[in-house]
């Protein structure tokens, strides 16, 4: 064997691990949805985190042919729409219909921004939520929702069937 043959099966060797693991990074399982109260602007705001592959699938899933959540427009319109269908939101007692207010790719993930008015005073809102985006196309889906902003939010994971959670949002 030549030693040219050598060092590319030798390259060959290293890299294959690495090309494996390519075909597992795509689909991460995961969701994160932020909701944080904007004293500012009396508003409740929704930031929902979803890598664009599994945004991808889930399309895919529904029918779309060939989405493409970076290149598209529509791709993103149709799945910010998905996600308003797939997470629930009270404020005090009352079933809510947070606006859509955009999406922006940023890295990776497709985020899917919503509001919603806060409570009269705008100072702490009773939540009663549900997440289950995506775990309509995986069972095994996991999804985040964090309730309140900065370094100490209260975290609650969802999976596929899990009741609705509550909190307040102060």
């Amino acid at each position: 064997m030549s030693l040219l043959r050598r060092i590319l099966l030798a390259l060959a060797l290293v890299l294959a691990p690495l090309g494996a693991g390519i075909g597992y990074a795509h689909q991460q399982k995961i969701a994160i949805s932020t909701l944080t109260l904007n004293p500012r602007t009396g508003m409740i705001e929704i930031a929902h985190q979803v890598p664009v592959h599994d945004a991808e699938h889930a399309l895919t899933a529904q029918g779309i042919k060939s989405p493409d959540i970076v290149g598209s427009e529509a791709s993103r319109e149709a799945f910010a729409a998905y996600v308003t269908r797939r997470f629930l939101l009270e404020v005090g007692g009352t079933l809510a219909a947070p606006a859509y207010v955009g999406s922006e790719i940023i890295g990776g993930s497709l985020w899917v921004y919503q509001e919603v008015p806060a409570p009269a005073g705008g100072t702490a809102a009773a939540l009663r939520f549900d997440s289950q985006i995506l775990t309509d196309v995986w069972a095994r889906q996991e999804n985040r929702v964090n309730i309140g902003g900065g370094t100490a939010p209260e975290t609650f994971i969802f999976k596929a069937g899990d009741p609705p959670r509550e909190a307040m949002l102060k």
